[in-house]
């Protein structure tokens, strides 16, 4: 049924200082997702449980236990250019679940490393982050009645949120051999990002590593290119060498036949050019692996 023009004017206007990565804590929130009853694995309220006994239906929509923590509020996905337009031309918009952490994912989000987590600084300090695997969609005449609390403060916080939901969806897949060779390298970068020694310095210093490959990461011979662009130097090291350290982490990729590196640079993002930039792809270690086409 369609909106009349009060109610419509009235959730519009509810809705007019909403944005993207806003969040609401309301009491009596709930997630909603379709869920696969005749697996074991499922977590199911009593009530779907009940209506599968009964009915023997397999799916079922309905509230179900977050399996990866307890709901805690739900944080704006939606952009806000289309949370904030009329409701009667964009009438839905997207949330996520906000779940407790560990301080290592809550850092980690923060450092857009853990792309299933988005950082929301609002609710930092009591370990909250976004479950961008986990997404909803929501009439804006139900967000009307949440309780707005601002997810951030300042451009650059909603813009590194921007980027956590752009990263979560434009990773880039790389091929299985890759994934092969790049095995103890990620496993040592991965285990010494938060040790209080040498290795863990440069890492927290690090902002992110790139590689290009040429002519395509499909051939037969690849040609790879790295960029391990720097946020800074690292403090409390007497003498500052990336070269050296660098070095002594590529010597852990294991290029086989497949690959050769041609080029291994240190530098500040400035440092790079736009095509360099647009041309290579970033190394995350948690989306590493897609099949090579036969």
């Amino acid at each position: 049924m369609a909106l009349s023009e009060p109610d419509a004017e009235a959730i519009n206007e509810a809705l007019k200082y909403w944005r993207q990565g806003d969040i609401t804590l309301d009491e009596g929130l709930e997630f909603l997702h379709l869920g696969d009853l005749s697996r074991p694995h499922t977590e199911a309220s009593e009530q779907t449980a009940a209506a599968f006994a009964e009915t023997g239906e397999a799916v079922a929509v309905g509230p179900t236990p977050l399996m990866d923590g307890a709901l805690h509020g739900l944080v704006v996905l939606s952009q806000t250019c289309d949370v904030v337009r009329d409701c009667r031309d964009r009438p839905y918009i997207e949330v996520a679940p906000l779940i407790e952490a560990s301080a290592e994912q809550l850092e980690a989000a923060r450092r857009l490393k853990m792309p299933a987590y988005a950082y929301i600084p609002a609710v930092a300090e009591r370990r909250l982050v976004a479950h961008l695997d986990r997404v909803m969609t929501v009439e804006k005449s139900l967000v009307a009645r949440w309780r707005r609390v601002p997810g951030w403060e300042h451009d650059s916080e909603v813009r590194a949120f921007g980027q956590a939901l752009a990263r979560k969806r434009v990773r880039f897949a790389f091929p299985d051999a890759f994934t092969e060779a790049i095995k103890r390298l990620a496993a040592r970068l991965s285990k010494q990002h938060e040790k209080q020694n040498e290795d863990g310095a440069y890492l927290r210093a690090l902002w992110q590593i790139r590689v290009r490959a040429a002519p395509a990461w499909e051939g037969e011979k690849v040609d790879l290119e790295w960029w391990f662009i720097k946020h800074y130097d690292p403090e409390g090291i007497e003498k500052v060498d990336w070269p050296a350290v660098v070095e002594s982490w590529m010597s852990l990729f294991d290029a086989g036949e497949c690959f050769t590196v041609s080029g291994v640079i240190v530098c500040r993002l400035e440092d790079m050019t736009a095509r360099d930039y647009v041309e290579s792809d970033i190394l995350e270690f948690e989306h590493l692996s897609t099949a090579r086409k036969k």
